[in-house]
């Protein structure tokens, strides 16, 4: 028995060694923002204030367009997920996108308030801010809800809808369970998510950008330390759990009362929110165009923006 517990306490004592030194060799603690604006955050960037935060923000285009998109990102992403986007529409039209709360460089809400009715709110707020009246939203993941939930809630002042991937319906409506990433999972752990307010594996974040590419080999170097800087801005993992404990449902019933155009994009290859959503979508917001690109995940506009923002501007007349 006493060589037992002898080995067994041996066994703890060494995991408990690794366990600290896998924590030291990923400490990362957060980044405060004015050491990310430098690379992340230059012209034509802007801070405007917004419900006691620094928004980060960036209004493109020809600011005489009666008729602004505005570009909505989703979870842990940034509004460089819509650079492609925005390069190809920009000469045209006035573009408007902007770092979410508890996101990127914006950063944490001061109320700890991430629901999707919160973002409404935001979006409307930004829109007062830049003095514009009507618009046409476009979102992905998380985004797409909170533009979908903004024309329900704000029919007069949204003129169309464009949805990439968007999220909404609850996961138990589709045949084929969603996928998180390896860093929402871990967000979604009690005692990983306090772990990893201060550790960041980069291998963690590699990973769930892959995830949601349908070709992983698109994803370079760069991009993955966009997606780490993003994370490491500081109080941004505190706020991916919060954001995490409040879900992704929302009230779909508002989708059957919409009137307006809508394009409706989705990646075949997405692991996340399945294909079968998208077609859910098509059918609850009459009139809507639904596209699938079947090579591309979970952020098509983000893996092929020039094949994706085709068919925005074909939507857009351009």
């Amino acid at each position: 028995m006493k060589i037992f517990l002898r080995s067994f306490l041996f066994v703890v004592i060494g995991v408990l060694l690794l366990g600290v030194v896998a924590v030291v060799l990923t400490w990362a603690p957060d980044k405060p923002v004015d050491e990310l604006k430098p690379r992340w955050a230059q012209a034509p960037s802007q801070f405007v204030a917004i419900d006691g935060m620094q928004v980060h923000l960036r209004d493109e285009g020809p600011q005489s367009d009666p008729l602004p998109i505005v570009l909505i990102h989703g979870t842990s992403a940034s509004l460089h997920t819509w650079d492609g986007w925005t390069a190809a529409l920009r000469g045209q039209r006035r573009v408007i996108r902007f770092d979410l709360p508890g996101f990127a460089l914006t950063g944490p809400n001061p109320q700890n308030d991430y629901s999707v009715q919160a973002y409404v709110r935001f979006v409307t707020a930004v829109m007062d801010q830049r003095g514009v009246q009507r618009f046409v939203l476009a979102g992905n993941s998380l985004g797409g809800q909170v533009a979908w939930a903004t024309a329900v809630a704000l029919p007069q002042r949204v003129a169309g809808l464009v949805l990439v991937d968007a999220s909404g319906y609850a996961p138990e409506s589709a045949s084929v369970p969603p996928s998180l990433p390896l860093g929402f999972r871990i967000a979604r752990m009690p005692v990983l998510r306090t772990l990893t307010q201060y550790t960041l594996p980069r291998s963690v974040v590699e990973k769930s950008v892959r995830n949601v590419y349908g070709d992983p080999a698109r994803v370079t170097p760069e991009l993955v330390d966009l997606y780490v800087d993003m994370t490491l801005r500081a109080g941004n993992r505190k706020a991916l759990g919060r954001r995490m404990d409040q879900g992704y449902t929302g009230d779909v019933a508002g989708l059957k009362t919409l009137a307006i155009p809508t394009l409706i994009l989705w990646g075949g290859q997405d692991r996340l929110v399945p294909l079968e959503f998208g077609q859910r979508f098509a059918r609850d917001i009459a009139g809507s165009k639904l596209v699938v690109f079947d090579d591309l995940g979970h952020v098509p506009h983000e893996e092929d923006p020039v094949r994706t923002v085709a068919v925005v501007r074909q939507f857009l007349g351009l």
